[in-house]
């Protein structure tokens, strides 16, 4: 069973950063083949913010995020990063974890498995 658990969130004025972290179990890299971060915001569906394939480091970004966030994770791929610059109030949320095999669309939650308990963002205007 693959568990992830973030942190980092927190609050913020418009114009800051963040950065968020997610620790994976050690098997994630034989269980999963994309991992990423995704938000949901109150009275809205969750979407897809930014993944990594796992193995290549490949990384893909929603249009809403590209330039201002950057996705990576360590050698081990054990930690996932994201790196939020120039944050917005819109990008308000909370933020999720995931992996899983991404066959539905990489930026797709249904197409992840695996998801952490997620962390509050909130950037205040």
């Amino acid at each position: 069973q693959v568990q992830l658990v973030e942190s980092g969130g927190g609050s913020v004025q418009a114009g800051g950063s963040l950065t968020l972290s997610c620790v994976a179990s050690n098997n994630l890299y034989n269980r999963a083949y994309y991992t990423g971060w995704f938000r949901q915001a109150p009275g809205k569906e969750r979407e897809g913010v930014a993944v990594i394939a796992i193995r290549e480091g490949t990384t893909y970004y929603a249009d809403s995020v590209k330039g201002r966030f950057t996705i990576s994770q360590n050698d081990a791929k054990t930690t996932l990063t994201l790196q939020m610059n120039s944050l917005k109030p819109e990008d308000s949320a909370i933020y999720f974890c995931a992996a899983g095999d991404g066959t539905g669309g990489r930026l797709t939650p249904a197409s992840y498995s695996y998801w952490g308990h997620g962390t509050q963002v909130n950037v205040s205007s």
